[in-house]
């Protein structure tokens, strides 16, 4: 049970800090186009 918890932080963690590149091959856009909409929403 420890390790499922283990297991999908380490992927969360993994996903968020690849969230640009992934989104931008998921959109077919530009990192850069991602990066600010990101940005942009934080804001």
């Amino acid at each position: 049970m420890f390790l499922w918890i283990l297991l999908i932080v380490v992927v969360a963690v993994v996903l968020y800090k690849f969230r640009v590149p992934i989104l931008a091959k998921v959109l077919g856009q530009d990192r850069g186009r991602v990066e600010r909409q990101l940005n942009r929403r934080k804001h």
